[in-house]
């Protein structure tokens, strides 16, 4: 259980599917988690607003703070700039996940928030090891906390409760490569 004094703790939302579980199992955990929406990596404006508009419902519906940041997609291709045809998995999504994490980092020590983590790792396809290392290679001083929320069912969870809100689902990470 956290200590109540340092319980906040930022949590960077890909999407509000993804994030419906691990919101709840931080809650449990005796965190209060602040989401925050930072994706430059979706494609176009429209996939974006969708996107949003899911995590707004996720976070209504746990009663948390929300914060997001503005659709800045033109920073997402200057960093993955000559890595476009990179397969998925690849050093592309690395810097993808970097840019993130970089920015979550950035946003919880502007709020003076200790501790971020990402609902990222809840996916099957992303590497909870690699992403635990671009965390603390980022983390600008604060605690990445690594939490592997696909673990005791928590894929299935955050699906069954966002077919429970009726909420937008894609079928691609976000940026136009993984379309492919």
């Amino acid at each position: 259980m956290v200590q109540k004094e340092d319980n906040r703790i930022l949590i960077h939302a890909c999407c509000g599917i993804c994030s419906g579980y691990p919101i709840a199992l931080l809650k449990e955990m005796g965190y209060e988690p602040v989401v925050y929406f930072c994706n430059p990596n979706l494609d176009t404006k429209e996939e974006y607003e969708r996107r949003l508009k899911a995590q707004k419902i996720v976070c209504m519906y746990h009663w948390v703070e929300l914060i997001a940041e503005e659709y800045r997609h033109e920073e997402f291709l200057t960093e993955v700039k000559g890595l476009e045809n990179e397969p998925e998995r690849g050093k592309r999504c690395d810097v993808c996940i970097e840019l993130r994490l970089r920015e979550a980092a950035k946003k919880a020590k502007e709020l003076g928030i200790g501790k971020f983590t990402t609902s990222l790792v809840i996916s099957p396809h992303k590497n909870f090891n690699k992403i635990t290392e671009i965390g603390n290679s980022v983390s600008e001083g604060l605690e990445y906390v690594a939490i592997d929320f696909k673990k005791k069912d928590g894929f299935l969870k955050t699906n069954n409760l966002s077919k429970e809100l009726g909420l937008y689902r894609q079928n691609y990470c976000g940026c136009e490569f993984s379309k492919r």
